[in-house]
């Protein structure tokens, strides 16, 4: 199975699965054109393939992510205001990493650093 995500303004409002034979060319070969042909055809828009795995356009793409061209990858929705974008892996980082201990941690925008969470 292949998963297509649906763009408006190159944000993801839809993804769906189509079955591989929708996406096989005429040498049997998966063709990404061949699934947004379908994808097209059947629902109208522009789409883009995405995978769980992350290969294809470095993240799964998720309703309300951005598709970025020049990079060719989905970004999720920027999750507070500090965070900086890794360009490498296209994925949203805090300004400070978290400790590396068994605890649990949340961020905390505010103070801009993670607080441990206590039970």
């Amino acid at each position: 199975m292949a998963h297509f995500s649906k763009l408006e303004n190159n944000i993801v409002t839809q993804v769906i699965v189509v079955s591989n034979q929708d996406i096989l060319d005429e040498n049997g070969q998966e063709s990404e054109q061949k699934g947004i042909d379908f994808c097209s055809n059947l629902l109208g828009g522009t789409w883009k393939q995405t995978s769980y795995n992350g290969n294809i356009r470095k993240n799964y793409a998720g309703v309300g992510y951005t598709y970025d061209e020049g990079r060719d990858a989905f970004i999720a929705p920027k999750p507070y205001n500090s965070w900086l974008l890794d360009t490498d892996k296209a994925q949203w980082k805090a300004p400070v990493e978290m400790p590396t201990d068994d605890k649990k941690y949340t961020w905390n925008e505010e103070t801009t650093s993670w607080e441990e969470i206590t039970l």
